[in-house]
């Protein structure tokens, strides 16, 4: 068998994927089927838009839990022991500033599975996680970003 796709994520984010499994199996699931009985007993099925409606529910239920069930079989948890405190590793929260003189952001690198940008938490495959991975604080690194290349200084690392 061909080598099977890994999902890096953190331990906190495997917990979080298994609690998303565990309320589509035992609550969402159920109130679908219920919601396809339901819908049933209202008749004609070709002509019955809430039928439809929750079979298409069903049908994107049963996608998701199937995902996660196989990311959570092909899960990698991240270890940030094995890396230098101070490199820019998955899992780790690093601080950095474009140069000269702009605002620090900061970001916390973590794999496509748990990925939440709004919440400062960016995959492993977007270009800024990608151009600061392996890199020490005080690190110069060019980001090649759409919109030109950014140059910025990596000012802190830390482990979650």
């Amino acid at each position: 068998m061909a080598n099977e796709k890994t999902y890096p994520m953190t331990e906190a984010g495997r917990k979080k994927l298994e609690d998303e499994l565990n309320e589509k199996k035992t609550k969402t699931r159920p109130e679908v089927i219920e919601r396809i009985k339901i819908a049933r007993g209202f008749g004609d099925l070709s002509e019955n838009s809430e039928y439809e409606s929750a079979k298409d529910e069903q049908s994107m239920v049963e996608s998701r839990i199937s995902t996660i069930e196989h990311m959570l079989q092909n899960a990698e948890i991240i270890d940030n022991n094995a890396v230098a405190k101070d490199v820019v590793s998955l899992g780790k929260t690093v601080e950095f500033k474009e140069l000269p003189d702009e605002e620090p952001e900061a970001y916390t690198i973590v794999g496509a599975a748990e990925a939440d940008p709004m919440s400062g938490k960016i995959s492993n495959d977007s270009p800024i996680a990608k151009a600061l991975l392996n890199h020490k604080v005080g690190d110069q690194v060019v980001i090649a970003t759409p919109g030109g290349d950014m140059n910025v200084e990596i000012l802190s690392v830390k482990a979650e």
